[in-house]
């Protein structure tokens, strides 16, 4: 996370908090067991023989992807340690055990038919340099320097200004700003940098009343909702997209401006909807509210380079399918702009969330690894998806994944679900074009990800609203389940009425 973030020490003591309760002998004894557990499904499922999976003409080297993909699921269900880490194993596990460059022990040359077709080792390591990849690193350099200049500080005083000083308004000025920072920000970057501002509003509140709860909940809600609009605003978006715009698979060839031209109206009415909710659950009892923040934009040359790269790249990547420049091309424009300036140096280089762009890496070497082994045309076979009622397949997916994004990574989450459903969407086009087509089936997902907002472990967000001690569990868990009830009717009410008329 970026060190250089208002707020970044809310951030800092939230990983302190979760390391040290890690590290407790009761904690240390349950994540040595999950990793038995989890050890314990990857070796079995590597001894099982290939008749036992049910599946015709299995190969050794599909077998091992299947063992692969199960042991990182329960290991990301489990979190038996940190997500990313069990990205990266994931992905040195296909390398040296399911590539054309594994270890020796590993190849069976004696009968190559029934050994199968080993992954490309130079498909599992383009997964690092994926142009969703270059997109994300594009955004969080373009925060890092908005944040050097103080941009990010001004456009929050600026932008929460119209919306004066009467308690209900400085809500929705919280919800709409933070929603249109998490749009191009971090979403925890965001919930840290809008708490900070938050914090002494909160201290100068009633301590009887109940509007500092709704002032608490509505900066994870926004940073959770806002992330839904753009691409680069949460990783389960650049997940989808990647499916949905690869050349060899779907090539829907769906451009930045394009998913923000309907994923926005839709963000926004999340946004006002859970404006409403949280005035009518938690009433204000003061009637006012003096908003103060503070800090200065820099007016130094680098800082008016930062602005106008800022304003240009957000352009481009809303106008790409107007000026025929990729959005992941776009991404490069700040990468190349601000380290030759001096704005962007080495230090700020190691403030990128690597651990983020390694998760989704390793979720993209898994669905490589499904469709290079020949794997997914053999669970189509074995699997008759087409013969599934269109209905059940899309919004039991959605379903799926809010539940599991509720306990596990939302990115966790879309790296597992997404593969197999682009598969799956793809073997039975036909059956969902009624219903909006593999689009909706696929960014229902994304949709269900983000929605997932019960609980303080959900998401990094909402663990630092839960941390200032005004939120209960209680009124967590009842907004977070009106919000996804309402939040996934409406996403596929949109996704169906637009899919279905072509418009996506």
């Amino acid at each position: 996370m970026y060190k250089i973030f208002p707020g970044f020490n809310l951030v800092d003591a939230y990983h302190e908090w979760k390391k040290n309760n890690k590290l407790t002998k009761g904690k240390n004894i349950a994540r040595i067991i999950k990793l038995l557990v989890c050890s314990a499904v990857l070796i079995t499922l590597w001894c099982l023989p290939l008749e036992t999976f049910g599946v015709d003409g299995l190969t050794v080297v599909e077998k091992r992807v299947i063992a692969i993909f199960l042991f990182a699921t329960v290991m990301w269900v489990l979190e038996a340690v940190p997500a990313w880490t069990t990205s990266m194993l994931v992905v040195g596990l296909l390398l040296f055990a399911a590539s054309d460059s594994s270890l020796w022990f590993f190849r069976d040359v004696a009968d190559p038919e029934t050994y199968g077709t080993p992954i490309k080792y130079t498909s599992i390591l383009h997964s690092f340099a994926d142009p969703i990849i270059m997109l994300f690193i594009g955004g969080f350099v373009l925060a890092i320097a908005a944040t050097k200049c103080g941009l990010d500080t001004v456009l929050a005083r600026v932008m929460l200004k119209p919306f004066g000083k009467r308690s209900e308004f400085v809500l929705l000025g919280f919800i709409v700003v933070t929603g249109v920072f998490s749009m191009f920000l971090s979403n925890t970057a965001t919930a840290a940098m809008m708490l900070t501002f938050l914090t002494p509003v909160l201290k100068a509140l009633p301590a009887d009343g109940k509007g500092k709860i709704a002032l608490a909940l509505s900066i994870p809600i926004a940073a959770n909702v806002g992330g839904m609009a753009t691409p680069i605003g949460t990783p389960p978006n650049a997940i989808v997209l990647k499916y949905l715009n690869d050349p060899n698979g779907l090539d829907l060839n769906i451009g930045f401006g394009e998913w923000m031209s309907f994923m926005l109206p839709y963000t926004l009415v999340i946004m006002f909807i859970s404006w409403i909710i949280l005035v009518k659950l938690f009433p204000f009892k003061q009637k006012s509210i003096e908003l103060k923040i503070e800090g200065e934009a820099k007016k130094d040359w680098r800082s008016i380079v930062v602005y106008v790269t800022f304003a240009i790249t957000v352009l481009l990547w809303i106008t790409d399918k107007y000026t025929g420049v990729n959005s992941n091309v776009v991404a490069m424009l700040p990468l190349a702009i601000f380290p030759i300036t001096g704005i962007i140096t080495k230090r700020d280089l190691e403030e990128i969330s690597w651990s983020v762009l390694w998760m989704v890496a390793g979720g993209f070497a898994l669905g490589v690894s499904l469709q290079e082994t020949g794997l997914a045309a053999s669970i189509i076979e074995a699997i008759p998806f087409d013969t599934w009622p269109p209905a059940a397949m899309i919004i039991g997916s959605g379903l799926l994944c809010y539940a599991m994004a509720n306990f596990i990574s939302h990115t966790a989450t879309a790296a597992l679900l997404v593969p197999i459903l682009a598969i799956v969407g793809t073997s039975m086009k036909d059956v969902l074009l009624p219903l909006g087509g593999v689009e909706t089936l696929l960014i229902g997902v994304a949709i269900g990800s983000s929605l997932a907002m019960i609980l303080p472990i959900s998401t990094p967000p909402n663990a630092l609203a839960h941390a200032t001690g005004m939120i209960e569990q209680k009124d967590m868990v009842k907004i977070g389940v009106l919000m996804g009830v309402i939040g996934l009717s409406l996403g596929y009410l949109m996704l169906i009425l637009l899919g279905s008329n072509g418009l996506i």
